[in-house]
Order: C-alpha cells, then sequence, then structure tokens
C-alpha cells in the first residue's frame, strides 16, 4: 500500500474526528519532514486544518509513522516507546488522540 500524503491523512483525520465523540481540546502533528496537522477540539465542528497553532498536546512524527499508524502496522504506544512519536503537553489528550491516529 501506497503511503498517504499530508493531504490525505488531513483529510482521514477530519473524518475521524467528526465521527469521534469527546475531543475538547486543541491538538496539533507537527511532521519532521514539513507541515502540520492541526485539530481544533475546543470548537465546534471540530475543525482540522494545517494552520501552525497553539495546541494543548503536540505529536512530532514521521509521515511514515503516521501511516503506519493508519495501516496497523503499529500502535502509538510502541511508537512511542521506541521513539518514534515525541509528545509535548498533555499526555492524557495524547491518548485520547490514539483513536483518531489509528
Amino acid at each position: 500500500m501506497e503511503d498517504l500524503t499530508l493531504d490525505e491523512l488531513t483529510t482521514l483525520i477530519q473524518e475521524k474526528v467528526s465521527a469521534t465523540t469527546g475531543l475538547t481540546a486543541n491538538a496539533k502533528i507537527v511532521f519532521e519532514e514539513g507541515g502540520v496537522i492541526h485539530v481544533a477540539g475546543a470548537s465546534s465542528p471540530i475543525a482540522v486544518t494545517h494552520d501552525d497553532l497553539p495546541a494543548d498536546v503536540t505529536l512530532r512524527m514521521s509521515l511514515a509513522t503516521l501511516n503506519k499508524l493508519y495501516r496497523k502496522e503499529t500502535n502509538a504506544m510502541t511508537a512511542v516507546m521506541m521513539g518514534k512519536i515525541k509528545i509535548e503537553g498533555n499526555m492524557m489528550l495524547a491518548m485520547q488522540l490514539e483513536k483518531v491516529l489509528s
């Protein structure tokens, strides 16, 4: 399976957060290759953009890592423990995002 682009991943995340309840804070994913996905969970409806805005939790990873999460080739906890995902900010919110990222 071919890796998804930043725009394709953003669309998938938008679809997942629209179907998921319980996300009430702002989060962002910053990619090593450049680019950002910002999830404004504190807004209604939840907005997913490429804007580099402040967030309650920031996840830093590569596009390849996010693709592996979507293909279920790895899980978020394993990726964090292996150093593939770095978390800054609210750890509890990061755990809530696992549903959106896999």
